[in-house]
Formats: C-alpha cells, structure tokens, sequence
C-alpha cells in the first residue's frame, strides 16, 4: 500500500495530462487546456480557492512571466516584421550561394537562433524555415518538427544558457568543466535530428536543387546587410548580458536579451519603409494574443504545481528508500516533462542528486551523475507537450499537437539511452 501511495503523484500527472489533451482534442484550445489542467490538479491536491488565486496571480505577476511575454512579444514583432516586408526571403536570397544543400538551408535558422539563449526563440525561427522550405517538398509536420528539434540542439553545450549556469552552480564546478561533460549532448542531438527528421528515406530531398543558383550581388556585404536585425538580436544579446552581469549583477539576462530584441525591432523598421503599420496589424492579430495567452497560461500551471506540492513529492519519490538513479533519471525526466522548462528539473533535481552523492561518499562520481541528470531532464524537456517552443511551433504551423509529439518522442528516449550509456563511460 505505501508503494502504491508513492506512486499517487505520477498517477495525478498522468491524469493531468490526459485532460490536456482532451481539451486540445475537443478544440478547447492548448492555453485553456493546460489551464484546465491546472484546475482539475488544484481540485485533486485540494487547493483551496484562495491558494489557487494566489498561485495564479503570482503567476501573471512574477518577473519571469513578464519577462518571457516581453521577449516573446518582441519575438514575434521582429519576425513578423521580417516576413511581412520581405526581408526574411531577401535574407535567404542573400545566402542561397552559400548555403545550396536543402537540407542544411532547413536547419541553418533553428540552429543559429538556439545560439540566444531566449524562451520562445523557435517562434523567431518558425518564418525563416517557411522561407528556406520555399520550393522544396516539405510539409509544415516536417517543417514544425526541425524548427523545434534544431533549435535546441545547442542546449547542452551553450554556456548562457540559464539551466547549465544554474547546474554548473549546484554541482560547485565551473560553467566551461560542466560543459566538458555535458557538450556530447549537443553532437547526440545534431545526429539524432538528422536521423530521425533528415535523413534521404525520411525527408526525400532534391539535393542539387539550388545548386545554379549564384551568390547574390555584394556578397558578404548583402548577407550581413539584410541580416542584420538577426545579428544584432543575437550578438546584442551575448554583450547586453556580459554587461549587464558585470555592471549589475542582480540583473536578470532577459533584460538583456530584451534589450537586444528591441533595438533588432528597430533596426528591422528603420530599414524597410512603411514598418509602422505593419506593427500595428502584427499586434492586434489573434496569433500574437493567444501567442501571449499561451505563456500566461503555461506559467499559471507552473505555479500550480508548485503551490499544490506535486513537483515536491516527485522529488521525494527519489530520497529515502529509492535508488541515486531515480534521483538522475526519473526525477529529471518527470519534472522537464511535465513543467517543459530547463530550470524546473536543474533545480528540483541537481540539488537532490549532489545531496545523494555527497551522502553516498561518491563525490568524484559528480560529474557523471550530474551529467546524466543534465541528460535526463533535457529528454524529458524535449519530450514535453507543454514545451513552450513546442506549444508555439505548433501553433505557428498549425500542426496538431498529438502527431508532433509522436514525432519527437523517440529521439527524445534515445537521447536519454545515450546519457545513460555515456555515464557509464564515464563511471
């Protein structure tokens, strides 16, 4: 029986999720089914009405969610603004000399993107992928699965991003160490996505489809010319964070990549004429709002589970009794599943997983634990259905949400299989 009461919270999310999904199903609409979801957990762990307020306002109001809706706001005002006035097919005009493979032209703007560490990026990569697929057999299934997939593949690897900071910080090791250790998960990733989505018998592709086609006129000139909201978005975004780390150390990094996002907004305008009403139409349009509803409502079921203790019993299922694996493996897994954020499973996890080994006596075992929680939570995070750049791939193509999933539900298992086999290579 105490078994079976251990397993009540993995019951609760299951459930959880099957009425998500039965919201999406019935065209209830993903923001209303995940707040849904949050409802009927609150009604399961007996939150009281007046905790399920305060969850839900702290929610809306916490810097974090303002944060997020700024930079996804400013996300979709950029790209919006590229794809309207035309410069996003004069960016890949500008670079179809140099990028002649179809299948490299897919995944150039998702794997560039992920170089800036921001909530919602794949929703910034989402049109240039229209673009680049422009002419080419690809359907928008094929075109939702590689924005997302490519757009993360640098996760593991990428020294900004908040997670591995926090990681690297909870494991006492120094950001670059943790990534000697983690990097592999970048390069598993990159075949992964290959494998599963690129591949000739998967995506049949005419390669020497674009191979008459010359370097534009100006050259490097003109790439960095039409490019340059993207490179002042992301390189913007690299120095804006240094900076404000060593002015300001209390700082967030959105504020950053605020910062950036809004002067590539600028820089976007200021070069194509008449930018000013497409603005106006780009934010009263229903894709911008329920864009901006979405991530209200994701973060309003965060804080839900944090308020009704799910995510704390969770971890508790890997102390005591349970194995260190659990603490590595299930937990991770579980908490990026079901929360769909990086610093959700680093947090509840790491901590949980140094503690463990600390106890153990095991301390020069840390890096391999600590990288396959990094593992872990990372497939979990990517086999997520509330995933906010799944959320808004999804949306922007106009996939359903169940066939995506499927899609990258696989290579999300293996990715946790080769963290399981690289840990033992490193025990």
């Amino acid at each position: 029986m105490d078994s079976l009461a251990h397993l009540l919270p993995l019951v609760k999310i299951i459930f959880i999720f099957l009425c998500m999904l039965f919201g999406i199903r019935f065209k209830l609409g993903v923001g209303l089914s995940i707040l849904f979801g949050g409802f009927v957990l609150a009604m399961l762990t007996k939150m009281k009405m007046a905790e399920l307020y305060l969850a839900a306002r702290d929610a809306v109001m916490d810097d974090k969610t303002i944060y997020l809706v700024l930079i996804v706001g400013l996300i979709m005002l950029l790209s919006g603004l590229l794809e309207k006035t035309g410069q996003a097919g004069r960016i890949m005009e500008s670079l179809t000399g140099y990028l002649k493979s179809p299948r490299l032209r897919l995944v150039f703007f998702p794997a560039l993107i992920g170089l800036l560490p921001m909530p919602g990026g794949a929703i910034f990569s989402a049109p240039m992928i229209r673009e680049a697929a422009e002419g080419l057999d690809v359907s928008d299934k094929n075109k939702a699965v590689i924005n997302y997939w490519f757009r993360h593949v640098w996760e593991l690897a990428w020294p900004l991003y908040p997670g591995m900071i926090l990681g690297a910080a909870l494991c006492n090791m120094s950001i670059f160490k943790f990534i000697s250790y983690t990097a592999p998960g970048t390069l598993a990733c990159i075949l992964l996505g290959y494998f599963f989505f690129l591949r000739p018998s998967v995506l049949p592709l005419e390669e020497g489809v674009h191979d008459s086609l010359k370097i534009q006129p100006g050259g490097v000139f003109k790439v960095v010319k039409e490019g340059l909201p993207l490179i002042v978005a992301i390189c913007g975004a690299l120095f804006f964070e240094v900076l404000l780390s060593i002015i300001f150390s209390d700082i967030a990094f959105e504020v950053g990549v605020i910062l950036a996002l809004f002067l590539a907004v600028l820089c976007a305008a200021f070069a194509n004429s008449g930018s000013a009403p497409v603005i106006l139409f780009l934010v009263r349009q229903k894709r911008f709002l329920s864009m901006i509803f979405l991530i209200l409502c994701v973060f309003i079921f965060k804080d839900i589970l944090g308020a009704c203790g799910v995510v704390d019993e969770l971890a508790r299922l890997a102390g005591g009794d349970a194995a260190l694996i659990a603490a590595a493996v299930f937990v991770p897994f579980v908490i990026g599943f079901i929360s769909g954020i990086t610093l959700a499973f680093v947090g509840a996890a790491m901590p949980l997983v140094v503690g463990l080994v600390d106890t153990m006596g095991i301390q020069s075992q840390l890096p391999a634990w600590a990288m396959l929680c990094m593992f872990s939570g990372f497939a979990g995070l990517m086999a997520s259905p509330i995933h906010i750049c799944f959320l808004l791939t999804c949306e922007y193509f106009k996939v359903d949400l169940f066939s995506m999933w499927k899609k990258v539900l696989l290579p999300s298992l293996v990715l946790l299989s080769l963290g399981v086999a690289y840990f033992f290579v490193l025990v």
